[in-house]
């Protein structure tokens, strides 16, 4: 078997690497020359498709062609709530799907968030093999350790259609930890005998994520984990937009929020402005001819300042505590338990982030690798020690992050899973007919924390046929969740009266069906040869 690489699926910017011969995690760098690749797809108008950087560099003048920040729509319905809120932002058309999930536009076609995902893995793919000199088909890659069945299982798909053998779906927190190098910090404790328990604050592109670790005798054990998928640096970036199209709106009277082209302009000048605001003071943006009316050309400019920033984003960084609230409660620990705070994902480079997380777990928080680049030299090494190039130094103990279970009459969640179990790991209960000779079952695949079934998000559903028939409350079938390692669950219900069962894998019920996959796949390998073609 060939290189495993570790490839980080960013919502903003994506990263990879892999081990050397010295079992040594190394950024790969991409055929631009740079150490992250931007999550953006584009199609030019003469049908050339772009990725990456050359995505992002044209984004302002095809605005409505050009796809980022999909990984928010990764295995999610178009109706929900939260997907509302973010497609509003989007200059990109989004779409339901005949199934219900939400779907993009590109270039006049319809289409899957994992497709679209595949297309930043077949870049990073490629980059990977100009680099190392050798194919690449195996890969590990990270998703937020929030992230539910139907965003893992899109995230696999994603890798599939890429042409990659996902060899395991890792929480980025749980990378992170690897890339620390925990094993190290053990060994120098002064008590290696005492548990030491980090907490990872994971603030990337698009998501949220706390996950608290015990590390004990070279095993690291995930403990408690917590977060918000529609919480991250995509966020932050409306706030300054909504600001600045504000005064502009004040000062000449004209709304572009109905301008994809110049709302592109102003999403880039806000992202140019939140990072130097990192490091400065203030930061200047200025976008000339940004429109029109009658009078002349409309510039924008004005001058941002630190304050103003820390002032607007307040509110967005407090909702990062409560998720540290419930992991912390869930491990049984206070903030002062933690004996060091690791900072993942871009976002955690704002200083307002870090007084934060300094003030609530009273400790300055560590920093002593890239946010950008951990989770991916994580990945790298999961997928050495995977392939036999790394020596496990550590054992890695991961954990579902939501609640399975089921709805029982009267509307009432039963948990079969609950969150934080570590995993793989498999749950069975017994539940018995509600009716006089009923003989199947309708089983409802639910995902969630609140004990009203409805609340909670429905994974699939399956029909159990062949029960015994008898009066209500006599007849039974047992009713089992099982998890895999890639925290992806598969269900199976039986009869031990008269050898009745049903199966399901989720990947079955819910996002993209194998053929679709397959068809995809296909579709994938055929714009790779244009691509080449053209290149030639």
């Amino acid at each position: 078997m060939g290189r495993t690489i570790g490839i980080d699926l960013g919502t903003t910017n994506s990263c990879m690497a892999f081990v050397d011969e010295q079992g040594e995690a190394n950024v790969i760098i991409n055929a631009e020359g740079g150490r992250t690749t931007p999550s953006v797809v584009a199609r030019t108008a003469d049908g050339e498709y772009l990725t990456g950087a050359s995505a992002r560099r044209q984004a302002a003048t095809n605005a409505e062609d050009t796809l980022f920040s999909v990984k928010r729509l990764m295995g999610q319905r178009f109706d929900e709530r939260s997907v509302q809120e973010t497609i509003a932002r989007y200059p990109f058309r989004v779409e339901r799907a005949d199934n219900g999930d939400a779907w993009v536009r590109l270039g006049g076609e319809s289409m899957a968030p994992p497709e679209v995902a595949a297309m930043i893995l077949q870049k990073l793919k490629a980059d990977a093999e100009q680099y190392l000199g050798e194919d690449v088909t195996d890969a590990v890659i990270t998703v937020p350790a929030y992230f539910d069945d139907g965003q893992r299982n899109a995230t696999k798909a994603a890798g599939e259609i890429a042409g990659l053998n996902v060899r395991r779906i890792i929480n980025e927190p749980t990378a992170a930890a690897l890339a620390y190098g925990m094993d190290t910090a053990i060994a120098q404790s002064d008590q290696p005998t005492s548990p030491i328990h980090l907490a990872v604050y994971d603030l990337g592109g698009g998501t949220f994520d706390i996950s608290i670790l015990r590390l004990d005798s070279g095993v690291v054990d995930v403990v408690a984990t917590s977060g918000n998928a529609f919480l991250g640096g995509d966020d932050f970036d409306a706030l300054i937009v909504e600001h600045l199209l504000d005064d502009f709106r004040r000062d000449t009277g004209l709304d572009l929020s109905n301008d994809a082209a110049a709302l592109m302009r102003v999403k880039e000048a806000a992202e140019t402005a939140k990072r130097e605001l990192s490091t400065t003071q203030t930061a200047r943006v200025n976008l000339p001819y940004i429109s029109a009316d009658q009078s002349g050309p409309k510039h924008l400019e004005c001058e941002l300042s630190r304050e103003q920033l820390d002032e607007w984003a307040a509110d967005l960084v407090q909702a990062t505590i409560e998720p540290c609230e419930q992991a912390l409660s869930d491990a049984q620990l206070m903030p002062g338990d933690i004996d060091q705070v690791a900072l993942i994902g871009g976002q955690t480079r704002m200083p307002l982030v870090q007084e934060v997380v300094r003030n609530y777990f009273g400790r300055e928080p560590s920093r002593g690798v890239n946010p950008d680049e951990v989770v991916a030299v994580g990945a790298a090494l999961q997928g050495g020690i995977l392939g036999g190039d790394v020596e496990q130094a550590l054992l890695l103990l991961d954990v579902t992050s939501q609640t399975l279970g089921t709805s029982i009459v009267g509307d009432v969640f039963s948990p079969i899973i609950e969150r934080n179990t570590s995993i793989p790991t498999s749950s069975s209960e017994n539940y018995v007919t509600v009716a006089d000779n009923q003989t199947e079952m309708l089983i409802d695949i639910l995902q969630g924390e609140s004990r009203t079934a409805s609340e909670n998000r429905e994974l699939g559903k399956f029909r159990l046929r062949g029960l015994r028939a008898a009066p209500a409350g006599e007849a039974s079938a047992e009713l089992t969740f099982m998890l895999d390692a890639d925290g992806i669950l598969s269900a199976r219900a039986y009869d031990a009266d008269t050898g009745a069962e049903a199966e399901i894998t989720l990947q079955d019920a819910v996002g993209l069906t194998g053929s679709q996959i397959e068809e995809m796949t296909q579709k994938a390998e055929r714009r790779r040869q244009a691509e080449l073609d053209r290149a030639r």
